[in-house]
């Protein structure tokens, strides 16, 4: 797999993580500004499952693909968990933790896996500019 595959790959783990967060926080101010929003499908609590699933594979390849080109495996320290948090906010966090804890617990999670792909990203092309 070439550097711009991995690459390619942290960006959009990025993106999605960054997005679920940001769809937390968007959806609340939205349905308060106009309620019409509320038909729409991406204020369902499907959607956050959705990005769930998204992230987790692209994720996982995207980190341990670069981990065994770095070879510096505590980027997984940050992702992993951050991606367990995502996945267990997504599945259970409206009914276990309320819709602030749940917020809370997403951002939390996004801001780990966005720094396991940022650390993952910058190791690659430091690995990829030495060989």
């Amino acid at each position: 797999m070439t550097i711009r595959t991995r690459n390619l790959l942290d960006q959009t783990a990025i993106s999605l993580s960054l997005l679920c967060a940001i769809h937390c926080f968007a959806v609340p101010i939205a349905l308060a500004l106009l309620p019409s929003l509320a038909v729409v499908p991406l204020v369902d609590e499907h959607f956050h499952v959705l990005l769930a699933v998204l992230v987790v594979p692209t994720s996982f390849i995207a980190l341990f693909l670069g981990c065994r080109m770095h070879q510096r495996w505590r980027v997984l320290g940050w992702g992993v968990p951050g991606v367990l948090i995502l996945v267990f906010t997504a599945l259970f966090g409206h009914d276990l933790l309320g819709e602030i804890g749940e917020r809370a617990f997403t951002v939390f999670g996004a801001g780990l896996v966005t720094l396991g792909h940022l650390l993952n990203f910058k190791l690659c092309r430091e690995t990829e500019c030495s060989n």
